[in-house]
């Protein structure tokens, strides 16, 4: 008999990441390459544009027993009260779970990168303001998917990312300060 055959999903690799898009997809899966990560980065598990829909995907996935990264922007929950909520009540639901490890940026992942960089817990209003303090760092970025496909760009930086997580250890996020935790995902994947 004919037919498509539904796709089942993989769940020997432990670990998987879900994000919001293109630049946290492109990011990890260079990331894996390059540090011989051992997780799965899929573009199915991206594109998950709220917090609903990734929560949806992460929920799905726990129950297959593998562990789940979130990555994600926190910006549109900085400055809406139904998102934010959103944002504390999925924190709340999975804090105490040891298989998921969320690493929210505020205002983006840009700051993560600025962070390989620089020492800073300034507060960046928004996501234009930080990317062009990035530029002075990383002169091409942008978040095209001809240029984000490309290793190249996180090639430039990740000699830095070291110095990245101990920049973003330091920041104190209960000062209102911009903010990356994605280097919980970093320890996670280093072990």
């Amino acid at each position: 008999m004919g037919g498509r055959k539904n796709k089942k999903l993989d769940l020997r690799n432990g670990i998987f990441i879900v994000g919001e898009g293109i630049t946290e997809q492109y990011y990890f899966a260079h990331l894996k390459q390059l540090r011989k990560y051992n997780c799965s980065v899929k573009p199915r598990f991206f594109g998950k544009t709220s917090i609903d829909e990734i929560s949806r995907t992460v929920s799905k996935l726990l129950m297959g027993g593998v562990s789940v990264i979130c990555i994600f922007d926190a910006d549109v929950a900085a400055r809406d009260k139904v998102e934010n909520e959103k944002l504390n009540k999925f924190k709340k639901k999975y804090q105490k779970n040891n298989l998921v490890t969320i690493c929210d940026s505020l205002p983006s992942i840009e700051f993560w990168f600025l962070l390989h960089f620089v020492k800073t817990n300034g507060l960046f209003v928004n996501s234009k303001s930080l990317e062009k303090e990035l530029k002075k760092h990383i002169p091409n970025y942008n978040k095209t998917e001809s240029y984000l496909k490309n290793k190249t760009w996180v090639e430039q930086f990740i000699n830095q990312l070291d110095f990245a997580c101990v920049n973003a250890k330091e920041i104190d996020q209960t000062q209102g300060c911009s903010y990356s935790n994605i280097f919980k995902a970093i320890d996670l994947l280093e072990k």
